[in-house]
């Protein structure tokens, strides 16, 4: 029966698992719809090779510094047929996966907003830095508990910081890196003109871009409820509240985006990036009302950056997952409380300080990572090559290389 139960368990997060892994195409087909054509591959390009890039390096070095774990014994050890540090069947292995798929997210993130304009290399150089130490430093205080700083939060704020499917330590991380590093690379050619008006750069596939969102969307059910990581623990309250936020997001962001399909299907991935964090401890109706302020959030926020402060994030991750990512932290205090039908076992205080030191972190180390790379071999293709477009100057074919030559 123990058998059983533990196969049970690696299953389960196993499945977990490949759901995530699949949100990584909903990641690079949003792209895809959001960017111009000659820009289709690269972004294709970019979140295969970041994931590739980012499983050898958590392997290495990102899940040993956030849980102490190294896998540099032997194989028997590794499926825990002799006991020790790894669980049986695997199990530690396949939660390594699930976490990988996790850690893989960051550098897929960054990677909507700083389109159209970036070089490849140092875009891989900064996935290495990012997931081998960057990232994994952060979700081994949160989630490892390590350098005892979850204990300092429980005895000074009243109780752990609580970031249950990573509003924080994934999202809001992700957001606020890609942020650093797209003030650092400057706007598109042509985003603005010489009077700062913005131009406007339309997307160049709507049924692209709402295959990413669908992707993620039902991708996401694996990111949130399998966090559980084992059937034992597994709630239909997280499922429950992440539908919840989603269809909360979408309709706020129909109503405040004024019918725009870009907005609808990133509202959706806005009020599931917002109730990560308290998605196993809020009632249903608090992650309604999250995913619906998230979601106003993410239409209004990505306004001011393009149109007022004149930050060309290209997807708006910054305003998606960083601003959400940070609403969804401090949320997880309001609306887990007891008081406002939650679980608890958490405080305002502790979910305001915790989410703001994870965006202060990232946003730290964004500019530390990506200022490094931009002075060591510089961040931008040239112009020229940014007008012929990522996929001919670096991939030297183009998303629809038949039609090329037939022209």
């Amino acid at each position: 029966m123990q058998g059983a139960q533990v196969g049970a368990d690696v299953f389960f997060v196993l499945l977990g698992a490949i759901l995530v892994f699949a949100m990584h195409s909903g990641f690079a087909f949003l792209e895809v719809g959001t960017v111009r054509h000659k820009n289709q591959v690269n972004a294709l390009v970019k979140i295969l090779v970041d994931f590739a890039i980012s499983t050898i390096v958590y392997f290495f070095f990102g899940y040993a510094i956030a849980y102490g774990t190294s896998f540099l014994v032997s194989a028997t050890e590794l499926s825990g047929s002799v006991g020790g540090v790894f669980e049986p069947q695997g199990l530690t292995l396949v939660k390594f996966f699930f976490l990988t798929t996790f850690a893989a997210a960051i550098p897929a993130i960054i990677s909507g907003g700083i389109a159209e304009r970036m070089k490849f290399a140092p875009q891989c150089f900064a996935t290495v830095a990012l997931v081998g130490f960057v990232y994994p430093l952060f979700e081994g205080i949160m989630w490892g508990g390590n350098f005892g700083i979850q204990g300092w939060f429980e005895a000074t704020l009243g109780a752990q910081f609580h970031d249950f499917a990573g509003s924080i330590v994934v999202h809001a991380v992700g957001g606020w890196i890609a942020l650093a590093a797209v003030i650092l690379l400057g706007a598109r050619i042509g985003r603005y003109g010489k009077d700062g008006r913005p131009l406007g750069i339309p997307p160049s596939s709507v049924p692209w871009l709402a295959l990413g969102s669908w992707l993620l969307c039902v991708g996401w059910f694996g990111f949130n409820v399998m966090t559980a990581q084992s059937l034992e623990s597994i709630s239909g309250l997280v499922a429950m509240n992440s539908l919840m936020a989603m269809v909360g997001g979408i309709l706020t962001a129909l109503v405040a985006g004024r019918n725009d399909p870009g907005f609808i299907h990133n509202g959706a991935l806005a009020g599931l990036v917002a109730v990560c964090a308290g998605s196993d401890i809020m009632h249903p109706l608090g992650s309604l009302i999250v995913g619906g302020v998230a979601g106003v959030v993410f239409v209004y926020a990505f306004n001011l950056c393009q149109n007022k402060f004149k930050v060309d994030d290209v997807l708006g991750v910054w305003p998606l997952h960083g601003l959400c990512g940070l609403w969804g932290g401090i949320a997880a205090g309001i609306f887990g409380s007891t008081a406002l039908g939650g679980m608890g076992g958490v405080t305002f205080a502790s979910q305001l300080v915790g989410s703001l030191l994870g965006a202060g972190y990232a946003f730290a180390s964004g500019f530390v990572v990506y200022g490094i790379l931009k002075q060591a071999i510089g961040l931008r293709l040239s112009a020229d090559d940014e007008r012929l477009g990522a996929d001919l100057a670096i991939h030297k074919i183009s998303a629809t290389p038949e039609s090329d030559i037939t022209r």
